[in-house]
């Protein structure tokens, strides 16, 4: 599938749910709208879209309403926009494609620089459909540093190895907290992502903080990139849009150096 005017596509994934992947979908658009360029986000998660939450938009009349939606700069599509959040998608895998394809090549989206894809976890119908619909530019797998996080994150990995598409490099989500002692402390180990890209020979992009604030601004509808850009977290998102902007212009350069956010 051809997407005339978008330049790089980037898909957000994970093997394993619940390691804030849609949170650095949203602030990975926000800090490449930062940095300037034109965005938008295509949330593919069809059972659990999180887009509309995080941009604190809800359902829309789309007889009325022209879609990709817009807030904070961001181009948005989302199943939430047409779904009630109280009403379970009970689809099969074929539906999910066909969802997945039309929010790709039926949705205007104009001209971009980036269209980041909020993908859903695992290595289901909604990848493989992405992967052989959208000219993807590369895969950011997010993971946290656990084990059991890991695990979850190779199988992502080789599910874009076998479908032939780039991954630009793992982030790891969650890696410490720093208290107010200014000491950083590291609650779910960390150094995890770094070890995983190392294994399969792709760049670290590096590690994003714990921040009770990013779970605030998520749920109130202002991702902590656009309502505390000095914040550290903020900065980190912003140091990681330039790591990405970089990698989609060299996909097939050697790997970058590990990023220290």
């Amino acid at each position: 599938m051809s997407l005339p005017g978008i330049q790089h596509v980037i898909a957000v994934a994970i093997g394993k749910g619940g390691v804030g992947k849609s949170t650095v979908a949203a602030n990975l658009a926000l800090a490449l709208h930062s940095a300037g360029k034109r965005v938008g986000l295509m949330d593919a998660d069809i059972y659990g879209p999180s887009v509309p939450i995080m941009f604190g938009l809800g359902m829309v009349n789309p007889q009325t309403t022209p879609f990709p939606l817009h807030k904070h700069g961001i181009a948005l599509m989302s199943m939430g926009f047409m779904v009630d959040p109280n009403q379970a998608i009970i689809w099969r895998g074929p539906k999910v494609a066909q969802a997945v394809q039309a929010f790709l090549g039926q949705v205007p989206w104009g001209e971009l620089d980036f269209l980041v894809i909020d993908l859903p976890p695992g290595t289901g119908d909604a990848q493989l459909t992405l992967s052989q619909s959208a000219p993807l530019t590369g895969a950011v797998i997010v993971t946290t540093p656990q084990d059991v996080s890991l695990i979850d994150a190779r199988k992502g990995v080789k599910m874009f190895e076998e479908v032939k598409v780039p991954v630009l490099g793992v982030i790891e989500n969650m890696s410490y907290f720093t208290g107010d002692d200014g000491k950083r402390y590291e609650i779910f180990r960390s150094g995890g992502g770094a070890r995983l890209a190392a294994e399969i020979g792709v760049p670290f992009l590096g590690d994003l903080p714990i921040d009770p604030k990013v779970a605030e601004c998520g749920d109130t509808g202002e991702p902590i990139v656009r309502k505390y850009p000095d914040s550290p977290v903020s900065k980190a998102y912003l140091k990681l849009a330039a790591t990405v902007i970089e990698a989609s212009n060299k996909p097939s350069a050697a790997p970058l150096p590990e990023v220290q956010l």
